[in-house]
């Protein structure tokens, strides 16, 4: 395994880690996470892919500017991270905002996107009443830090039967919460909150996709993610999860990813006939 932290620009910097030789796979965790969150992903599926997990501007070891982003600038980073490793497509996985970014880097630079996969993610923009929970998010973080944030979101992060069954793990994910950069936090707030509507991104796009949902999520429920259908598009519902498949189903979640980059190869293979 091996980590690093590249310059994408000025004051920003993306730490990574990399691991893994074959077709990039490109993994994007969700709000107040790190990369770590694909602990259990990644070293599997390093044993067929090389594999590329981000830590998203502001999030975990990746620096951040005090200037507001959006989600664009969030998928530029991506974009600008690629062109330094030299990768000119990838297959990108998002989870939650990391899925926000991978719709915006599969309509803003589809040359880059092989495939991609949204997991407990949507196409769909904020509701009004999701933008004004964002302002009072911001601004509960602005006059008590994160740990009283962290502690509500955390909640709201695990299927109802596995908060008290996986303890340890739901501790795992607010300690990262709790490490998250306040002004890394809030920027990612007010870009979620500004963010467009990319639904026609799943409908109109011909490359494969993979959408993935928790029977037991209480932030993107599943109707939110399954908004678009076609032969190039892979539903799964994990029975068992909640928002964070990849530590509550880790296996299952595996196996779905590795079946759709089954169809990915197969996919490559026939346009290039």
């Amino acid at each position: 395994m091996a980590e690093y932290e590249s310059t994408i620009h000025k004051d920003i910097s993306l730490y990574y880690e990399d691991k893994g030789v074959g077709k990039p796979v490109v993994l994007l965790h969700g709000f107040c996470g790190t990369h770590a969150y694909w602990k259990y992903i990644i070293e599997e599926l390093s044993s067929y892919y090389r594999v590329i997990a981000i830590d998203l501007r502001g999030h975990g070891k990746s620096a951040v500017s005090e200037e507001p982003f959006s989600i664009d600038d969030m998928a530029q980073d991506i974009d600008h991270l690629l062109k330094q490793l030299e990768i000119e497509k990838a297959t990108i996985l998002g989870h939650s905002l990391g899925g926000y970014v991978t719709l915006a880097l599969a309509e803003n630079s589809p040359h880059m996107v092989e495939a991609f996969g949204l997991i407990h993610s949507t196409g769909a923009e904020d509701s009004e009443d999701a933008k004004k929970g964002r302002e009072k998010a911001i601004e509960r973080i602005n006059e008590e830090g994160m740990k009283g944030f962290i502690e509500e979101l955390s909640g709201k992060l695990f299927a109802d039967e596995n908060m008290e069954e996986m303890a340890n793990e739901v501790e795992f994910v607010k300690k990262l919460g709790f490490n998250t950069r306040v002004n890394g936090a809030q920027g990612a707030l007010e870009a979620m909150k500004n963010r467009m509507n990319r639904e026609h991104v799943l409908k109109e796009s011909d490359c494969p996709i993979l959408l993935v949902a928790g029977k037991g999520d209480k932030i993107i429920p599943a109707e939110k993610t399954f908004t678009a259908e076609g032969p190039h598009l892979h539903q799964t519902l994990m029975e068992k999860s909640g928002h964070m498949s990849m530590i509550e189903e880790p296996n299952e979640l595996l196996d779905a990813i590795i079946r759709f980059m089954g169809y990915v190869d197969e996919h490559r293979r026939n346009n290039h006939k």
